[in-house]
């Protein structure tokens, strides 16, 4: 994965400078391992930056398609995790609760089921450390949680009509 070549990507421009330094930040890492002679016991921190900034395109995608408004945007109280969670009973979902309303607006059901799944596979799982369950990652676990993330962004830019659909990515 080229970083020269990602910001080449119709999406690049999309993303905030912050979001595009953090992506960046995560392909030097994950270049600069796969180059070397370290074997380390977890390489979350390659996923660490790009997970990041996955948490903030969400974020603005969901206020650029009107599913959230600018205070719940720049609030320190919404949160992605419960925003997204399809399994979130009832009696929790109040107006951050965006799944439903991304389903429909994007109209796909498949889109919001994956940004969820990417949210716990390369967000949750590695950034939290249970006891009986370490979320350790190796070094090809790492890239693919970058990839995800990076299809992620792609997908819903595509599926959510932000992107013309001639755009499509590789």
């Amino acid at each position: 994965m080229d970083i020269q070549e990602i910001k080449q990507k119709v999406w690049w421009s999309y993303l905030e400078e912050g979001q595009r330094c953090l992506i960046e930040e995560s392909l030097l890492l994950l270049a600069r391992e796969e180059n070397g002679v370290d074997n380390f016991h977890d390489y979350a921190f390659i996923a660490f930056p790009i997970a990041k900034a996955y948490e903030g395109f969400l974020k603005k995608l969901f206020l650029d398609l009107g599913l959230i408004n600018k205070f719940q945007y720049e609030s320190d109280h919404f949160r992605i995790g419960k925003s997204l969670n399809p399994g979130l009973p009832k009696r929790f979902r109040n107006d951050s609760w965006v799944y439903d309303d991304l389903t429909k607006l994007c109209q796909s059901a498949q889109l919001p089921q994956f940004l969820w799944n990417v949210w716990k596979e390369s967000r949750n799982i590695i950034f939290h450390w249970f006891p009986k369950e370490k979320n350790f990652i190796d070094l090809a676990q790492a890239r693919k949680r970058v990839e995800l993330v990076i299809e992620a962004i792609e997908m819903s830019l595509l599926e959510c009509n932000i992107l013309p659909r001639e755009h499509r990515f590789s």
